[in-house]
């Protein structure tokens, strides 16, 4: 499995980005080919604080090959248009490979 991870910075309105993120954009986010399971949400310091990062969104799906797919889709092409209606500033984006341990 590989998962793709968006990391957003803090936006100029927090709540707005709350509101369509969970509104309009997982909506689209969910209907790329390919994604299995995801978990998204605001991201803390391991002590409560702000961190780095303001959101995190987490996708897994079965390779890199797979996440290529789903962004070149339709759909994904839909998701990612949709990116600067919430978040001005770009997020940063990772792919990470599961290793077992």
């Amino acid at each position: 499995m590989t998962k793709l991870i968006v990391m957003y910075p803090k936006p100029a309105d927090p709540a707005q980005f709350d509101q369509h993120f969970r509104s309009v954009h997982m909506p689209l986010v969910q209907k790329m080919p390919g994604l299995r399971r995801f978990s998204y949400g605001p991201a803390k310091g391991i002590d409560g604080a702000d961190g780095a990062f303001f959101w995190v969104f987490v996708g897994t799906f079965d390779s890199v090959d797979a996440i290529q797919a789903a962004l070149g889709s339709p759909e994904g092409q839909a998701a990612v248009a949709d990116i600067p209606n919430y978040s001005p500033a770009a997020p940063t984006i990772l792919t990470l490979e599961e290793t077992e341990g």
